[in-house]
């Protein structure tokens, strides 16, 4: 029975495992995708680090990447930049990518 259990515990650490990284990877796209959408709205410096911490608060609102890409959106929108939602989710789609390999490579 020692032999499942140590099969059980041995899953149980790799899901763990897994599940931080994604969501430490997920944490790291909306940093990335606020310093873009800053850059998008003329922000710089501490106002940039302040803009992409509020992306990445946003994404505690609902499960899942919506409230993310509403709140970028709406952000853009109210500045006149007009950021199309194709956009916005392809930025998603090539930050989480980056992202994924920062934490990876330990970054």
């Amino acid at each position: 029975m020692t032999t499942f259990d140590d099969r059980k515990d041995a899953f149980e650490r790799k899901f763990a495992l897994d599940e931080e990284l994604r969501f430490k990877a997920t944490a790291r796209r909306n940093k990335l995708l606020g310093l873009w959408a800053a850059a998008q709205l003329g922000k710089s410096g501490a106002d940039a680090e302040a803009y992409a911490k509020s992306v990445v608060m946003a994404d505690f609102e609902e499960a899942g990447e919506e409230d993310v890409l509403r709140k970028v959106r709406a952000d853009l929108d109210a500045a006149g930049k007009g950021g199309a939602e194709a956009e916005i989710r392809r930025q998603m789609l090539d930050l989480m990518a980056k992202a994924v390999e920062e934490v990876q490579a330990g970054r």
